[in-house]
């Protein structure tokens, strides 16, 4: 029984796994999500410094007509903090410095000429100019980064200030991507002219890359006993498959009906949609195994992917994965009674995102992949989406 996209969705959506959390070192936790909050560890900055390089001095001294200050020494960066003695002198003090007791101003080289141990202010002067005041960033035990985040550069930069030399994240699912198919041949061999180079495993394991998943991947002749013995495997050390091929109605589909011979509950075969009607998807309980099987076509394998399993991902991280949205340069007719995943590129206008369709040559068309930034959503049986319409969006950029 073919059920609707959104009904395929759900279902996805309610087949999570607890993936549980895992510690990795610093450096190790760029692209990956974030399961802890992350607070202050101290005041931001820790101390009251500098911001400028010139001198430090008390303002009262200025106060009182002062304008030539005696240097008594020197501060650079990372000293510990010193004194000013005598009110009426001054400290040269580098940017990043911590300020001297019995300061509270600091004027710039700039601002000051220097000549036989002495400074000459030549500019008007505020007090408390040019520094940074201790916690005016950040307070001890502030939260700094949420949990659930994506780690990037700048975070791994707060993480290092912080002292965070490991980090709790997510765990990422073990996958293996399954190529099935008589005709695939490695991505090194000279194909026959019956044979095709296997793409979509290779496909898959580049875009799990992006969330920091390395998958392991098989390739499976269309042979009912090769089948199940290499799933059976697959099975027993993995979270999740990701399947290629072998489950539309050919006499060598075969990967139906061996998945259920070897336990993998099905919740759904077949979706109103296109590309990717044929998508099978199953859990097998006792193994605690997901299987995604989808249609060979490139294009269906890709759609798929991007529409199913980053959300089924993202959910059993128990993240909110939202919904993106753009609007239509151009009208577009679906009176069928398939959801339709078309591909687009996208430019940012002052209104959000508009969509341009991209020209594809059916679900077997991979080079058109390339254009796109990704698919837009459009429901089944409606006669006209007008330019403008604001519809789903899945990025794949």
């Amino acid at each position: 029984m073919m059920i609707t996209y959104q009904e395929a969705l759900e279902s996805v959506l309610r087949t999570t796994l607890d993936l549980g959390l895992e510690k990795v070192p610093l450096v190790e936790s760029v692209h990956r999500i974030l399961a802890e909050d992350i607070k202050a560890d101290r005041d931001f900055p820790p101390f009251n410094r500098a911001t400028k390089d010139g001198i430090a001095l008390n303002y009262e001294g200025i106060a009182q007509g002062v304008s030539i200050f005696k240097i008594d020494g020197e501060v650079s960066a990372g000293s510990p903090r010193q004194a000013l003695v005598n009110t009426n002198a001054c400290l040269e003090i580098m940017t990043g410095a911590v300020l001297p007791e019995n300061t509270d101003t600091v004027i710039m080289y700039e601002h000051i000429t220097v000549a036989d141990g002495v400074a000459s202010i030549q500019k008007e002067v505020k007090r408390g100019q040019n520094i940074h005041l201790q916690g005016s960033d950040l307070e001890e035990g502030t939260v700094i980064l949420k949990s659930g985040i994506k780690i990037r550069a700048a975070e791994i930069a707060i993480l290092a200030t912080v002292g965070k030399v490991n980090v709790l994240v997510y765990r990422v699912p073990k996958v293996c991507t399954v190529a099935t198919g008589n005709e695939l041949v490695s991505v090194a061999a000279t194909p026959a002219p019956h044979q095709i180079r296997m793409s979509n495993s290779i496909m898959l394991q580049a875009a799990l890359k992006g969330e920091q998943i390395s998958a392991t991947t098989v390739h499976i002749a269309d042979d009912k006993v090769a089948l199940k013995i290499a799933l059976q495997t697959a099975i027993g050390v993995n979270d999740v498959l990701l399947l290629s091929g072998g489950v539309s109605r050919g006499k060598y589909d075969y990967l139906p009906e061996v998945l259920e011979e070897l336990g993998v509950q099905k919740i759904f075969h077949k979706v109103a949609q296109q590309p990717g009607k044929p998508f099978w998807f199953g859990i097998h309980r006792n193994q605690k195994t997901v299987v995604f099987s989808f249609p060979g076509n490139p294009v269906s394998t890709f759609v798929n992917y991007y529409v199913y399993f980053i959300p089924w991902l993202y959910t059993s991280w128990c993240l909110e994965f939202p919904q993106k949205y753009v609007r239509l340069a151009n009208d577009y007719k679906n009176p069928t009674s398939l959801t339709k995943f078309i591909p687009v590129t996208t430019v940012q206008e002052l209104d959000g995102l508009v969509a341009t369709f991209v020209n594809q040559n059916g679900s077997g068309d991979m080079v058109s992949l390339n254009k796109a930034h990704g698919f837009v959503c459009l429901a089944p049986e409606k006669e006209t989406f007008k330019a403008g319409t604001l519809v789903p969006f899945t990025e794949t950029v």
